[in-house]
């Protein structure tokens, strides 16, 4: 994108799945790579017309530099703060036109680096998250957000302890104490919806751990606040998980975390979580490819 050329009445809507390698896996999201004389409303608009979890939409970055650049991510319900799949897919739209290398997104979170490299013709992003914090869960709110998932506080798992986890967005993380429970998921819609616009939530992150690896995660992220049932490969939480898992010591402080999510919904995706002795931040990486227009 040229800097100085102007936006288009109608924005070039591309459209991308993030996590996955198969335009039918991972998460898709909506990118518009000049969102210039769109307003808020517009960029809603737009947003809500392509339907996905989210879609993101640049402008030139503050600084003037080519591959700078300010993004803004819309639900089809309301902006968000930060999504890492749209990330991901965005910086592999930019990859695909401009090349691989390193990018630099100011996003309502602060700024948020994404390095692209090229391997046997797949593009993969990785997105370096603002500095991540977790804290204590009230347990009224816990016992609220089990009521609306329909789980017992007894299928969680007693070692993953439940957690409200920051890595540019809020997500409540709870663990299943099995994979059958994290595979069963049909929930209270409003009921959640409402929880979560209180505590400022993005998703509700669940996970389950696969016991023998201990670095391999299985995620499901409900998503009622974007006006979808469920998100099927999530960044912003896996970023978040990540600044979890090191919180509570359940891996090691230089470690490298695998998460698969979407599986249960037909659009399976894997999302890399790296994180780094020294190095609070945590990275989020992943493939991403085109989805062919219909």
């Amino acid at each position: 994108m040229s800097h100085s050329e102007p936006a288009p009445d109608r924005p070039d809507v591309l459209r991308y799945t993030a996590f996955a390698t198969d335009p039918a896996g991972g998460n898709p999201a909506g990118v518009v790579l000049d969102a210039r004389g769109l307003d808020d409303k517009a960029m809603l608009a737009v947003a809500a017309e392509v339907g996905y979890s989210e879609s993101a939409f640049l402008t030139p970055g503050p600084d003037g530099d080519d591959r700078s650049f300010t993004v803004r991510y819309f639900s089809p319900l309301a902006e968000v703060p930060f999504c890492g799949h749209a990330t991901v897919a965005t910086a592999v739209a930019l990859a695909e036109r401009d090349g691989p290398g390193d990018f630099v997104f100011a996003t309502p979170a602060r700024t948020v680096p994404v390095s692209v490299t090229e391997s046997g013709g797949t593009l993969r992003a990785t997105l370096t998250s603002v500095a991540p914090h977790v804290e204590e869960a009230a347990p009224a709110d816990i016992d609220e957000a089990l009521a609306a998932l329909g789980w017992r506080a007894d299928e969680l798992d007693p070692g993953l302890p439940p957690r409200i986890a920051f890595a540019g967005a809020r997500h409540l993380v709870l663990a299943a104490a099995t994979r059958a429970r994290l595979a069963d998921l049909a929930y209270d819609f409003d009921r959640l919806k409402t929880l979560m616009l209180r505590l400022d939530l993005t998703t509700v992150q669940l996970v389950w751990r696969e016991q023998e690896s201990g670095t391999v995660f299985h995620a499901r992220d409900p998503f009622p606040v974007g006006g979808v049932v469920e998100d099927p490969a999530t960044g912003a939480a896996a970023a978040a998980f990540g600044a979890y898992a090191r919180e509570l010591g359940l891996v090691p402080a230089t470690a490298e975390l695998t998460l698969h999510q979407g599986v249960d919904m037909g659009r399976p995706g894997v999302l890399t979580v790296t994180l780094r002795d020294g190095d609070t931040r945590v990275r989020v990486a992943g493939a991403a490819v085109r989805i062919p227009s219909e």
